[in-house]
């Protein structure tokens, strides 16, 4: 099965060598979207309730350039840096998917790249 990369300028441009996602099949795997503006290039100040915003706006762009939408997300995996912020992430969460839910699995790690403080990577169905 060939695979497809997926690149938009409406979210960031990937800080390594990889691609912003890859569709394979009927299936679009997304690589992790920190909170970086795609205007500046930079993770903005404010709280992780903003951050979490520009997340899933940039994980929206992504799977539009894709052909799909947030609605068509089978998983999520949320990574923190602090655990005790999934409280005010999962409420941006809910504002961005419907039912029936994508699978997710949530994660406190050590550390995020730029320092960021909240990373998501997504599944879409076309």
């Amino acid at each position: 099965m060939s695979k497809k990369p997926i690149q938009t300028d409406n979210a960031p441009a990937a800080i390594g060598p990889y691609s912003q996602a890859v569709q394979t099949g009927n299936l679009i795997f997304t690589s992790g979207q920190l909170p970086i503006d795609p205007a500046t290039g930079k993770i903005p100040e404010g709280s992780i309730e903003d951050r979490a915003h520009l997340v899933f706006k940039n994980l929206s762009a992504i799977a539009k350039e894709a052909g799909t939408s947030l609605d068509n997300a089978v998983k999520t995996t949320v990574f923190l840096a602090d655990i005790n912020d999934f409280a005010a992430v999962n409420q941006v969460y809910a504002q961005y998917f419907n039912e029936p839910f994508p699978a997710r699995s949530a994660f406190q790690v050590a550390a995020l790249p730029l320092c960021a403080d909240l990373e998501v990577e997504a599944i879409f169905q076309l």
